[in-house]
C-alpha cells in the first residue's frame, strides 16, 4: 500500500515507520503524501485507538527534508510546499482525536523535528539529536517549527536554536521539555507502546477533549477556560462518564466504549 512507509496495527496501536534509511528517512513529496494517507487511517479506522511514528534504522527518525526538491522552487512553490505539508500531515497529526506519539531514534532535524513536535508528545532514544537548521539554507522552518518549538521550550531557547541552527542531544531535549522520556535505543518502541497501551484503557471521548483543549491552551486562546467548562459538562452526557463513575464506586475496572 505504501512505498516509503511501513505500517502495523497490533493491540489497537498503529505503528507508522518512515522507511527510507538510505536517505536517513528524509521527507520528500511521496513521504508527505503517504504520511497524509496513514494519518487518515488513524482518523477513520475504528480499530486504531492510538498511533506512533518512528523512523527506520538506528541513525535517523527523519533527518530533514529532501533538499534536492528545493532547487527549483520560487516563492509561490515554497509557500505551496509548506501549505501542503501542514494541511496533509502536520496539522492533522496535532489535531488528531486519537493520540499520536513520536518515537525518535537518531536525527530529528528540520522537517523531522517538526514532525516529532506535531505529535502529541515525544519519546527518544539516547542517541537522538534534535534541531531546526533551516537558517543554514537561508530559510526558516516551514512545517510549524517556529510555532511548536516556541510552545515547547520557550521563546528564548527557541530563538537560540533556530538562529544558530545548533542541534541538542537527547539529554538536553529531556531537560528542555522537548521530549517526555529518554530510553536506550532497544527500549524505545516498547516504552512508547507501554504508554499508549495505558492511554488506550482510558475513555476515548475524554482523551479526544484533552487533546483539543491542550492544543487550545498551547495557542494561548483566551476562550480556553470556557471551552474546558463546556467540554467538562458535555462529557457528563456520555455513557463513558456514567461507566467511569460506576466503575469507581464499584471498585472495578471501567469498560469504556467511546460513547
Amino acid at each position: 500500500m505504501y512505498t516509503t512507509l511501513l505500517t502495523e496495527l497490533a493491540d489497537h496501536i498503529f505503528t507508522i515507520t518512515i522507511n527510507r534509511p538510505d536517505k536517513l528517512n528524509a521527507l520528500n513529496k511521496t513521504v508527505i503524501e503517504e504520511l497524509g494517507k496513514a494519518i487518515d487511517e488513524v482518523y477513520t479506522n475504528p480499530g486504531i485507538k492510538s498511533a506512533l511514528i518512528t523512523g527506520s534504522g538506528p541513525k535517523a527518525f527523519v533527518a530533514g527534508a529532501d533538499i534536492g526538491e528545493f532547487t527549483s522552487l520560487d516563492a509561490k512553490g515554497g509557500k505551496a510546499l509548506a501549505q501542503k505539508g501542514q494541511d496533509l500531515v502536520f496539522n492533522k497529526i496535532e489535531q488528531s482525536p486519537k493520540p499520536i506519539v513520536a518515537a525518535v531514534n537518531g536525527f530529528a532535524l528540520g522537517g523531522g523535528c517538526e514532525l516529532a513536535m506535531a505529535c502529541h508528545f515525544r519519546l527518544c532514544s539516547d542517541n537522538a539529536r534534535f534541531g531546526q537548521p533551516e537558517v543554514n539554507l537561508g530559510l526558516v522552518p516551514g512545517y510549524g517549527g517556529t510555532q511548536r518549538l516556541t510552545q515547547l521550550v520557550g521563546k528564548g531557547k527557541a530563538m537560540e536554536l533556530m538562529m544558530t541552527g545548533n542541534m541538542v542531544d537527547a539529554h538536553t531535549a529531556l531537560q528542555l521539555g522537548l521530549v517526555n522520556y529518554l530510553t536506550a535505543p532497544g527500549d524505545l518502541l516498547a516504552k512508547t507502546k507501554e504508554l499508549l497501551q495505558l492511554i488506550n484503557t482510558k475513555a476515548p471521548l475524554a482523551i479526544q477533549q484533552v487533546i483539543a483543549l491542550t492544543n487550545i491552551a498551547a495557542r494561548g486562546d483566551e476562550n480556553g477556560l470556557q471551552r474546558e467548562i463546556n467540554a467538562f459538562g458535555d462529557l457528563f452526557d456520555t455513557a463513558d462518564a456514567k461507566e467511569g463513575a460506576a466503575a469507581f464506586l464499584e471498585k472495578r475496572k471501567a469498560a469504556f466504549k467511546g460513547q
